[in-house]
């Protein structure tokens, strides 16, 4: 579903786009259900090309996507299954992924993942400010990366921030 704001910036910057939306609704939606959905999606990918078990992975969301984008990361970071090369949290007004840092602890290293934290001028649901008190709360949680980038706008991801941010975890990654 959210797979189309992602997929030209990636494909400009030489990435895969994986979107493990289900064609079907679970009974009770959860953080379980979807990272059943996301390592499914992975290790369909994984059959077909064995060596992306090495590609560096960034998750992507908007809003409560971007929130359970940083659970689900810090899931799969505790499991050594992914190498999480960034989060690109757009719209977001609640910090998430220290929280499920603490509760699932991944390596120490997870702290140095980058985050973009993508925010709209003219956001009535994350308004400007709250992108701010997510950076703070991230920094305190130890994440020693994590940078705010506003854009005219509302609610959305905007493809051309994806692209920068893209280009940032690349530099940050050096891959």
């Amino acid at each position: 579903m959210d797979e189309p704001w992602y997929e030209h910036p990636a494909i400009v910057e030489g990435w895969v786009v994986l979107a493990s939306d289900a064609t079907i609704h679970p009974h009770t939606d959860s953080t379980t259900w979807r990272l059943g959905m996301l390592v499914a999606a992975l290790q369909a990918v994984r059959k077909e090309w064995p060596q992306s078990a090495q590609w560096p992975v960034a998750f992507a969301g908007l809003s409560g996507g971007a929130k359970s984008s940083g659970v689900l990361g810090a899931m799969l970071a505790k499991s050594g299954t992914v190498k999480i090369c960034g989060f690109f949290l757009a719209g977001i007004n609640d910090d998430r992924l220290s929280e499920a840092y603490k509760m699932f602890r991944p390596p120490l290293d997870f702290l140095n993942t980058p985050i973009w934290l993508s925010s709209g001028l003219n956001d009535r649901i994350a308004p400007p400010g709250k992108d701010e008190h997510v950076k703070l709360s991230l920094e305190h949680t130890g994440f020693q990366r994590v940078r705010v980038e506003g854009f005219y706008g509302g609610h959305e991801v905007k493809s051309v921030e994806v692209q920068r941010a893209l280009r940032w975890f690349r530099e940050i990654g050096k891959f």
